[in-house]
Formats: C-alpha cells, sequence, structure tokens
C-alpha cells in the first residue's frame, strides 16, 4: 500500500510538473505570437504618442543647416583667398563653431552693443581698421576676465606687455580692465605690428602668437602671408574666429540670429571726474556723487581696492553713473 501510494504521489507530481511546462510554452509563444500581431497590425494613428513624431512638422528652431559665406570676405581690406581649401576649411569651422553656440554668440551680440561704440571711436581715431574690434570680441567676449596664462581684461594684455604700451597694473588699478586706455594700447601694439609686418591679417595674428614668433614662422617657411603659414593649432585657427565673428555680426540673420533693440544692452549714462586727491572711502566717494560703490566699481573695473591713494601723476578719471 505504501509503495503504492508513494507511486501515485510521484505521478500526480510528474503530471502537474509537465502541465506547467507545457502551459509556460504555450503562454510564450502566444504571447510572441500576439505580439508580432499587434506590430504587424499597428495603424500610424494608433502608435504611442513618443513615436507619433511625424503628424506635426518639425519645428524651425530644431533645424540644422550648413553655413557658409555668400561672396568675396575680407579683413581689414585685405581679401581672404577662400579658393585655398584649407583656408575655405578653417573658416568653414569657425563659423560653424560660432553659429551653433548659440547662448555665446546671442549674449556677445548684446554685450557688443554696450561696448563696441566706444571701440570704434578710437580705432578709428588711431587709424586702426574698425574690424580689429572684433579682435576684441575673440579674446575676450568684450569681458573682464582671466585667462589661465594671467591675460586680463577686454583685449587679453598679459603684466609685462601692458606696462610695455603705457598701462598701469599695480596693486591699487589694473588698467588693463580699463575699456578706453586698453583699447589705446591695444592700437600701439596693432599699428606696431602693421609697420613691422606690412599686413593687417600678420598683426593680428602676432597679437597671439607674438611679433617674435610670427617673424620666425615667416623667415622657417619663406612666406610673407598669414594665409600661407603652417602655425600652431591656436594661432591658425584665431584670425579665422575673428572673420567668423565679423561675418556672423555683420549678418546675423543669415545665421539665424535675430534681435531687436530692447534685446541689446547699453551703457549706463555717466560723468566723468578727473581724480587729482587721494580717496581713501571708494563708497563714501560714491555717495558723495549720488550713487553707490557697487555702481561705481561697475563703471571703473580696473578699480582693484576700496581707496585710491595713489594718484600722483597717474591721470586718473572716475566714470560717475548718472542713473
Amino acid at each position: 500500500m505504501k509503495n503504492e501510494y508513494l507511486f501515485k504521489s510521484l505521478l500526480v507530481v510528474f503530471v502537474g510538473l509537465a502541465l506547467v511546462a507545457f502551459t509556460g510554452k504555450v503562454f510564450k509563444n502566444s504571447g510572441e505570437s500576439e505580439i508580432l500581431l499587434a506590430s504587424a497590425e499597428v495603424k500610424p494613428s494608433e502608435a504611442p504618442a513618443i513615436l507619433n513624431n511625424d503628424t506635426e512638422p518639425p519645428k524651425e528652431y530644431l533645424k540644422i543647416y550648413s553655413v557658409n559665406v555668400k561672396g568675396d570676405l575680407f579683413f581689414a581690406g585685405e581679401r581672404v583667398p577662400l579658393e585655398d581649401f584649407d583656408v575655405r576649411e578653417r573658416l568653414d569651422r569657425e563659423l560653424h563653431v560660432n553659429t551653433y553656440w548659440h547662448s555665446n554668440t546671442i549674449i556677445m551680440m548684446k554685450i557688443a552693443n554696450k561696448y563696441f561704440p566706444s571701440i570704434e571711436r578710437i580705432l578709428a581715431e588711431e587709424g586702426v581698421p574698425d574690424d580689429f574690434k572684433y579682435l576684441a570680441l575673440a579674446e575676450s567676449g568684450l569681458r573682464n576676465v582671466r585667462s589661465s596664462a594671467g591675460a586680463m581684461g577686454y583685449w587679453q594684455f598679459l603684466d609685462r606687455t601692458a606696462r610695455q604700451y603705457g598701462l598701469i597694473v599695480n596693486d591699487e588699478v589694473d588698467e588693463r580692465l580699463h575699456l578706453e586706455k586698453s583699447t589705446r594700447a591695444a592700437c600701439k601694439y596693432l599699428k606696431n605690428g602693421y609697420e613691422k609686418f606690412g599686413s593687417w591679417s600678420l598683426a593680428a595674428a602676432s597679437y597671439n602668437r607674438g611679433m617674435d614668433g610670427i617673424q620666425r614662422d615667416m623667415n622657417a617657411q619663406k612666406v610673407d602671408s598669414y594665409f600661407d603659414l603652417y602655425l600652431n593649432t591656436e594661432t591658425s585657427r584665431y584670425v579665422f574666429r575673428i572673420l567668423a565673428l565679423k561675418e556672423i555680426f555683420e549678418n546675423p540673420s543669415n545665421y539665424g540670429f535675430h534681435l531687436e533693440n530692447d534685446d541689446l544692452y547699453y551703457e549706463p549714462k555717466f560723468g566723468v571726474i578727473e581724480v587729482t586727491d587721494p580717496i581713501s572711502d571708494l563708497a563714501e566717494y560714491a555717495q558723495k556723487y549720488g550713487t553707490n560703490y557697487k555702481k561705481l566699481k561697475l563703471s571703473n573695473p580696473w578699480l582693484k581696492r576700496t581707496y585710491l591713494k595713489s594718484v600722483s601723476d597717474k591721470n586718473y578719471e572716475l566714470k560717475i553713473p548718472l542713473e
């Protein structure tokens, strides 16, 4: 009896396991068939929303286009040889980088409206081509930033070069951060470069590479054009970035940028006061003229301290905000 009972129990277990295995296989195959059938019968209108992306035309801002210069391109009166494949490709790179780096380029457009008028005026007074305002844009984005090499200001002067071109850099002031004075210093450098090389594009390249460096490259390669020089990566891109910014800024709508006057930044109105005596507290000084330290500092970023004591024979002028 025991053996018969044991046999029946084992038989029941075996049959149960067989049924489970068979049922699972049936369900599995049935599920696969249903999935395949469903996939075959789904109509576009019944597709999940996340996949149904063809029912509406794509938004304009999602379209990405290749961009290019239409016609000839000039820098400071010098024609850019776009028929040279290397020149064309290097410019193409910088055009695309700056066209599709949307946030950076559109912010530069806004800032340029604030500072270009002063820069353009000084370039004209100094006899430097107007196109060099784009060099400042390429150098700093017209922000008073500091590079990893220690270059400072709108025109990114190194300490030694700044002093060489008449800018004061000491414990109290840093005139590399002075828009007008640093622009005049940059003009001196660029005019020296033009006098040395007889080419504004080479003068621009020397602003990045140094005049001695450009001269060595020209001597070694026996060429006299920036566009014929084989240069380090940074300098080989440098003038092309300036060219790309010029092209985009002069033809913004061709590259997808559309700004209204209200979108642009403007320099606040200010008066100018010549500093003849030491100032022990710039915050008190600001209040004396109806403003505050923050506005005074923003208008005069070259001030490094909360005081200005060393003023003898320095010819300092402070911008006093009027709004």
